[in-house]
Order: C-alpha cells, then structure tokens, then sequence
C-alpha cells in the first residue's frame, strides 16, 4: 500500500509540475491555442500565472514533507487541495464542453482522493 501511495503521489507531482510549468511560464495566447487550453483564452494572465504556482506549489507538498520528514500532514493535506483544483478543473471544463479533460480531470482527483485518504488512514507516514 505504501508503495502505491508513493507512486500516486509521484504521479500527481509530475503532472502538477507539468502544469505548473506550463501556466507559469508559457505565454497565455499559446495556451489559449492548445488543445484543451480554450478557457485560458478568457481568463485573466494573473489568474493563469495563479493556478501555474498554485500547481508548482502541489507539486512541492505531495513529496517533499515526507521526503523530508517535516510536517508530513502536508501530503494528504496537499492531495485534498489537488481535490479542490480538480473539482474547478472539471466544472471549467464542462462550461467549455470538453468532456475528455473532464474524464482526465476525474482520474486525477481520484489519484489525489487515494493518496489523501490512504495518508490520513491505513498508511500514515508517522510511526
């Protein structure tokens, strides 16, 4: 189980990073003409840049608390926000019908609700 969590973690980090990075630093007209990047066309560059180190910031509290063993809470605490973002993903995603980001946006939150619950019940990293 343990194993598992580490690995949906990993993941999630990766992807957080990914996208992170890619908010972040990639112009906002670039993202607007990607597939699956339509409503960046109607935000603002602030809000952009926000959820780009919103992301990086995930990225950081999947793996470092417990890589580190300083405040390891933070892991499920960060999956469960992951959970939030997710859920604001998918409604954004729906308001601009892309139903496959949605699908991905669900696996992701699943990921994050596993590594959450599993961190807070069965396999804490205190012990």
């Amino acid at each position: 189980m343990n194993l598992a969590l580490w690995i949906a973690a990993g993941l999630l980090a990766t992807i957080a990073l990914a996208g992170g990075i890619t908010k972040t630093f990639v112009p906002k007209q670039k993202l607007a003409a990607a597939n699956g990047g339509g409503w960046t066309g109607d935000a603002s560059v602030g809000f952009v840049k926000t959820l780009g180190v919103l992301e990086l910031l995930a990225a950081v509290g999947l793996i470092l608390p417990a890589v580190l063993d300083i405040a390891p809470v933070l892991v499920p605490v960060t999956a469960f926000c992951w959970i939030l973002l997710m859920v604001g993903a998918m409604i954004t995603h729906l308001r601009y019908g892309e139903a496959r980001f949605i699908m991905l946006n669900l696996v992701y939150l699943a990921l994050a609700a596993f590594v959450a619950s599993g961190r807070l019940g069965p396999e804490p990293f205190t012990g």
